[in-house]
């Protein structure tokens, strides 16, 4: 049974020195990676990492598309928060909304992700599994309600 769980998800990110240019400024793919971590974490917080429906059902949630807008620019050190929220779910796919904020509200970027799983070999799509499907269902629900 997944583990019950907050929505939106909530993942602290920082600004590291790696993450940015020579101005201090973080570079525009960095917003993807602190992305995906939120996502990771979103799953692995309700019990379901992608590692376990690799193993158990060989199908894997992949970015089928990315849409970002970058409202203000993130800066060396800064600390902030990625919230995930479910928006869509269908059989195979799932649409996310994900915020990167910094530690006082101010926003950082606005992202609009579209997942799709597939099995493993051959990348076709298919259903996402029962558990992760019931699991997203709540999130969406709990954000409608």
């Amino acid at each position: 049974m997944p583990a019950a769980v907050s929505w939106p998800h909530r993942f602290p990110a920082r600004v590291y020195f790696e993450d940015t240019d020579a101005g201090g400024i973080a570079y525009h793919a960095t917003y993807l990676r602190w992305a995906e971590r939120g996502r990771t974490e979103s799953l692995r917080a309700i019990d379901l990492p992608h590692q376990l429906m690799i193993q158990r059902y060989g199908s894997m949630l992949v970015v089928r598309r990315v849409e970002v807008e970058y409202v203000a620019p993130a800066r060396l050190d800064d600390a902030l928060v990625v919230e995930t929220r479910v928006h869509r779910l269908r059989g195979a796919s799932v649409d996310l909304g994900q915020d990167i904020v910094a530690e006082d509200g101010g926003m950082r970027a606005r992202l609009k992700v579209g997942l799709v799983c597939v099995k493993a070999d051959g990348m076709r799509p298919v259903a996402i599994p029962p558990p992760w499907h019931a699991a997203l269902r709540a999130a969406l629900e709990q954000a409608s309600g």
